[in-house]
């Protein structure tokens, strides 16, 4: 499946590897609030310790849109990172990124040795893919490696940009373990395949819906995107999220899974309440005579049985977006029900990143799913089978 050029292909004893991470961390107060990502990456970076790289690492943090805004620095990664791996990680900090006592320190390295670039987005360029930091960015290595799936559906400088002006481009472990997942569970799944698709948003997985029901054998509809399906079927869906723009392509996707004999499931009840609040009473109603003042906030009992039902002799499972406002108590069962039945299957489970990651950790379910996506949008357009930037600039093997 994977075709690509990944870090056992390469030779890295005395080189310069610099390598594209994924540290885009939560923080509170300055501490890092979950680590995943920088756990994700330990594989690809231990390796190339081993194998006597001198180890650049390189990533974003946060929006800071070219200023260098301390609290979006990487020193608390760089921090944790010397804890996970036991042995200092140098943090090269320069709001510039790349300046001359980076590259001193980056002379200095020794086979082994790890430093970690600032924020690379304190650099405007980089989300334009400016040719110049990418330059810049190339200037300190022999080798590029980019295990960054979260953000292989950008074009910036660190992620293709660099590629450009490096001799041999490779993936590292996580790229490579992503694309298999998520790509052998759609080009190869094991059957019967359902996906489970939820968030507020019909419009944001426009290409995945559609591009799934060329594969799946189940697919079903939660969160706020569902109410534009029900409009489209003629339902009342009071105040709940409607994206009016939509409603045809609800009606399209309606006869495609028709057509492909593909069961497409929709909620038949809600949790609604008259405000988007924990506090407000809330009740369950028939999911298509929502009251005018009213909105829906969670799949209701009926379709919980439902779409518990539906996947339970599924041998393949790919969820992305929750089944309702899951960070408000009230609000929080369809997901952790829907999680829990999956968590206890015997089957291939993928889990697609963002808030459904989020929802399956908060639910302290994750060491029971098969595979965490680490990228949000970046499996949200895999999945919609477009191509990945990021993935692309990559060499062939």
């Amino acid at each position: 499946m994977f075709n690509k050029k990944t870090i056992d292909d390469i030779n890295v004893k005395g080189k310069r590897v610099l390598v594209r991470c994924d540290f885009n961390v939560p923080l509170k107060d300055g501490a890092i609030t979950d680590d995943t990502r920088i756990t994700s990456s330990l594989p690809t970076i231990k390796k190339l310790i081993a194998d006597g790289g001198k180890v650049i690492l390189c990533s974003h943090l946060g929006k800071p849109k070219g200023e260098p805004l301390p609290e979006m620095s990487l020193a608390p990664v760089a921090k944790r990172l010397s804890e996970l791996l036991g042995k200092e990680v140098v943090f090269a900090k320069d709001d510039k990124v790349v300046g001359p006592g980076v590259k001193a320190a980056v002379e200095a390295m020794k086979e082994g040795d790890v430093v970690l670039l600032e924020n690379t987005r304190y650099r405007a360029e980089e989300t334009k893919n400016g040719e110049e930091f990418s330059k810049e960015l190339a200037s300190l290595a022999d080798v590029f490696v980019n295990d960054a799936f979260g953000s292989a559906h950008r074009a910036h400088s660190s992620t293709t940009g660099v590629a450009s002006f490096v001799d041999t481009v490779a993936s590292g472990y996580l790229m490579k373990k992503e694309i298999d997942f998520l790509g052998n569970a759609v080009e190869n799944p094991k059957r019967p395949f359902a996906a489970v698709l939820g968030g507020s948003k019909v419009s944001s997985k426009i290409s995945v819906i559609d591009n799934l029901l060329d594969k799946v054998d189940i697919l079903i509809i939660g969160g706020g995107m569902a109410y534009t399906f029900v409009k489209a079927q003629g339902g009342s869906i009071g105040k709940s999220l409607l994206e009016d723009d939509y409603l045809d392509y609800c009606k399209k996707m309606f006869e495609k899974a028709k057509a492909k004999n593909v069961k497409l499931l929709i909620p038949v009840d809600t949790v609604v309440a008259k405000e988007f609040s924990n506090e407000v009473p809330n009740h369950v109603v028939k999911v298509d005579a929502i009251p005018d003042d009213e909105m829906g906030l969670d799949i209701g009992p009926e379709t919980i049985k439902l779409y518990i039902d539906a996947i339970k002799d599924a041998k393949t499972i790919l969820w992305n977006g929750p089944m309702g406002v899951f960070e408000m108590s009230n609000y929080e069962k369809g997901t952790k029900d829907l999680a829990q039945a999956m968590a206890d299957l015997d089957a291939i489970t993928i889990i697609g990143g963002g808030d459904s990651a989020a929802a399956v950790k908060q639910f302290k379910l994750e060491d029971k799913m098969t595979h965490i996506s680490t990228g949000g949008g970046a499996s949200l357009e895999f999945l919609g089978g477009e191509e990945l930037p990021g993935l692309a600039a990559i060499q062939d093997v």
